[in-house]
């Protein structure tokens, strides 16, 4: 079993979530904020094969202190938030969108520097085993 990353926590919720988010421009009356979206950590954890501490401890112990925030009138941003209202286990979900694309482009990056540098390795090789042939050859 291979622990989820950040990343795919959050594309997991995203996808879930995402219509239920927009659900709210057309019905104000299912949930008491629209940014606060209520997941379930047991579902996430399922599809990613893993307990549902283990999604919820990411979301409030790690990503929550990561991520959330103190305006400067002293008001709490939460990323996740244990209790919006009446309703539990509530994502910011612009704020989870904005994490979101961060970690897609450093994983982007990340990929293009490696490809890069895999590209270059091979053309060095190459470079070498035909100066050594070259030079065995005469």
């Amino acid at each position: 079993m291979r622990t989820p990353t950040d990343l795919d926590i959050l594309e997991k919720i995203h996808d879930k979530y995402y219509g239920q988010f927009c659900a709210y421009e057309n019905d104000e009356s299912i949930r008491a904020s629209k940014i606060y979206v209520p997941i379930s950590c047991d579902d996430i954890a399922e599809e990613l094969k893993v307990d549902g501490d283990i999604v919820f401890g990411r979301l409030y112990y790690h990503l929550e202190k990561k991520y959330g925030y103190r305006q400067s009138d002293g008001s709490n941003v939460h990323f996740f938030a244990f209790k919006i209202g009446a309703t539990h286990h509530c994502v910011n979900f612009p704020l989870l969108s904005s994490v979101l694309a961060g970690l897609q482009q450093e994983k982007r990056k990340f990929v293009l520097a490696t490809t890069i540098s895999v590209i270059s390795l091979s053309i060095s090789i190459i470079s070498i085993g035909i100066a050594v042939w070259s030079k065995l050859a005469t």
